[in-house]
C-alpha cells in the first residue's frame, strides 16, 4: 500500500542516524590511505600554476567568509519600536545595503527579541493566577 508523506511504517524511522550511503562508503574505501597523497598532488599542481587546483587549495585553506554588513539600526526595546526597526530593514534591503536573506534574518531576530518579554509577562500572569487559585497542581 502506497502512503503519502510517510515513506515508512509506523515505528520505522528509516536510515539510522550516522549511516552513510553505499556510494559514500565505496568512495571512502577507494581513498583509504590516499588522502595525504592526493592533497600533496593538489598542492603541487597549484604551485605549478594549475588554476583549478589553486582554487581548490585556497577554498580549503581559507574558505570564503560571509560579508558583515553594518547599518544604523534603531534599538528595539518594546513592541512600539517595531515599525521603525522594520522600516529601517526594508529600506536597507531596498537600497541594497542588505540582501533579502539578511533582511529576513534581521526581521526574525527582532521578532524573537520582542517575543521574549511577552513570554516573560505570560509566565508572570500564569504564576499570579495559580497563586490566586491556591497554588499550582
Amino acid at each position: 500500500m502506497k502512503t503519502r508523506g510517510r515513506p515508512f511504517r509506523k515505528g520505522n524511522s528509516g536510515r539510522p542516524k550516522g549511516a552513510r550511503h553505499k556510494t559514500t562508503r565505496a568512495i571512502e574505501a577507494l581513498l583509504e590511505g590516499e588522502t595525504e597523497g592526493i592533497g600533496r598532488k593538489c598542492i603541487e599542481m597549484a604551485l605549478a600554476g594549475d588554476g583549478t587546483a589553486l582554487r581548490l587549495a585556497m577554498e580549503r585553506i581559507c574558505p570564503v567568509r560571509r560579508a558583515r554588513v553594518r547599518f544604523d539600526m534603531p534599538a528595539v526595546e518594546s513592541i512600539a519600536d517595531l515599525p521603525k526597526a522594520v522600516g529601517v530593514i526594508i529600506a536597507a534591503v531596498a537600497d541594497g545595503t542588505l540582501s533579502p536573506e539578511e533582511g529576513s534574518a534581521m526581521g526574525s531576530a527582532i521578532s524573537l527579541q520582542c517575543r521574549v518579554p511577552e513570554l516573560s509577562e505570560l509566565e508572570q500572569r500564569i504564576a499570579a493566577l495559580e497563586e490566586a487559585r491556591g497554588g499550582s497542581r
